[in-house]
């Protein structure tokens, strides 16, 4: 096997080492604003090429379903054809796409133009995490690698919102397609000198029954949680898409235990910090992505906030995810990975929980500043901390595979946060701040259950 850099035994990195790092967190931030950018411009998008009200949630649907359901059969196809082949066709289908997007003149196009999208973000971002660790070796070097990229892609996250509402603004929303085209063009340029290509010596066959039933599981259970998170967990269609997605995926797992070459081998599954890691990493992503949109619900609906104003305040959130990445590494050598991953989730219960005092008067932006901010850094440490977990201990032919994984739960964090917050606001909403109040210590306390699980990955290892 070809590696992409020459392993230095130092803490330091190589030249090499460096480019890398540049190429590879300026995409997968690439992507991270992808997810959020559209969502400020909904409503102008729906004036201008004439959504209906109720179809708009479809723009980000349409990203999020392929984005999650495909995200692990292409971190596999990675692993068996080579991460830097699927890292740059994933690039081109991302620039493609998103020229299509921003020429789009119907909502069907558009929306052909976000499932491209979401499945570009699904070949890249496993095959670019991939391409990541094993660039880097187990240790300061690889925590460093990680926690500067989940650093970027967390405040990708939030500075899509800011970046979209300006460029709606200022210019158009089909300037939220646009920008990716010459960012997209100028990795494409780059890569093939400075990333390596790397995959397994021999080529197992694909395991076709397993990526069926995965895809299709994880495709149902995001159409049954935005379903949820729109009717209601009492909506038939949402509990029957559930209910099948959860068939799904535990046929997926009778399946993976009998075949000759599965696509997730059940021993990678079995192991306490391939399986808690992404637990970790479903509840940091859950809770802060939804926590965001509560806290949209506080700022417009409660504040009297304009769009624009809103994704200028998470600013500060992002600058809290990005400090968060810088000390992950830091915090992680101190402390080691499981301290660090209840240590980042403890922070972040703490910060989650005062966000209840928050009132109606125009002084309360000030708790809400100060609490996302050290919220984000909490939540940034999680994320660095399940990523390391998840993805130690496996040998660089299975990167791919373990990249996968984590970004798939990292999707379905993202999706399924939203909804189930929606849902609980909704359900105990006399006024929106009261519903909002609520939803929020739930967050909290799932935050804090969070801050649990190293304890029960040691016991499960001991």
């Amino acid at each position: 096997m070809t590696v992409l850099a020459d392993r230095p035994r130092s803490d330091r990195m190589t030249s090499a080492q460096r480019l890398v790092l540049v190429l590879l967190l300026g995409s997968q931030f690439m992507l991270a604003v992808d997810f959020s950018i559209l969502n400020v411009a909904l409503p102008v998008i729906g004036s201008g090429l004439g959504f209906a009200l109720a179809e708009l949630q479809w723009v980000a649907t349409a990203f999020a379903l392929a984005a999650a359901g495909f995200t692990l059969l292409f971190g596999r196809i990675a692993d068996l054809f080579g991460r830097r082949r699927l890292f740059l066709i994933g690039m081109a289908l991302l620039g493609v796409s998103s020229l299509a997007g921003g020429l789009a003149t119907s909502p069907g196009l558009l929306l052909v133009a976000r499932v491209a999208q979401g499945l570009a973000t699904a070949i890249v971002t496993p095959a670019g995490l991939a391409l990541l660790t094993t660039s880097f070796p187990e240790g300061p070097l690889r925590a460093k690698a990680l926690g500067l990229n989940g650093a970027l892609m967390s405040a990708g996250f939030t500075s899509g919102a800011v970046l979209g509402g300006l460029l709606t603004e200022l210019l158009s929303w089909r300037w939220a397609f646009f920008v990716n085209v010459p960012v997209a063009l100028a990795v494409l340029l780059a890569a093939p000198a400075v990333l390596k290509e790397s995959r397994p010596a021999e080529r197992p066959r694909m395991d076709l029954p397993g990526a069926a039933a995965v895809t299709a599981g994880l495709l149902a259970l995001v159409f049954g949680l935005t379903r949820a998170g729109e009717h209601g967990f009492a909506d038939a269609l949402g509990l029957g898409a559930l209910a099948a997605g959860a068939a799904l995926l535990i046929a997926f797992w009778y399946v993976e235990r009998r075949a000759a070459a599965p696509l997730v081998p059940v021993t990678i599954l079995a192991r306490p910090n391939v399986t808690w890691g992404n637990l970790a990493g479903l509840i940091a992503f859950a809770t802060e992505t939804s926590l965001v949109f509560l806290m949209t619900l506080y700022l417009q609906k409660v504040l009297g906030y304009s769009a624009l104003a809103t994704g200028l305040a998470f600013g500060v959130l992002g600058l809290g995810t990005v400090l968060g990445g810088v000390l992950a590494p830091r915090v992680i050598g101190r402390l080691g990975t499981g301290r660090a991953l209840a240590a980042g989730f403890g922070l972040q219960a703490v910060a989650t929980a005062s966000l209840a005092l928050l009132g109606t008067g125009p002084g309360w932006i000030w708790l809400l500043l100060a609490a996302t901010f050290a919220g984000g850094i909490g939540n940034m440490v999680a994320i660095v901390g399940f990523m390391v977990t998840a993805t130690s201990g496996l040998p660089d032919s299975e990167q791919g595979l373990a990249t996968g994984l984590a970004t798939m739960t990292q999707q379905v964090g993202i999706t399924m946060g939203i909804p189930v917050m929606s849902a609980v606001a909704t359900a105990a909403m006399g006024t929106v701040l009261q519903g909002v109040i609520v939803a929020v210590l739930v967050n909290a306390a799932l935050t804090f259950a969070g801050a649990l699980i190293p304890r029960k990955r040691s016991a499960m290892s001991n």
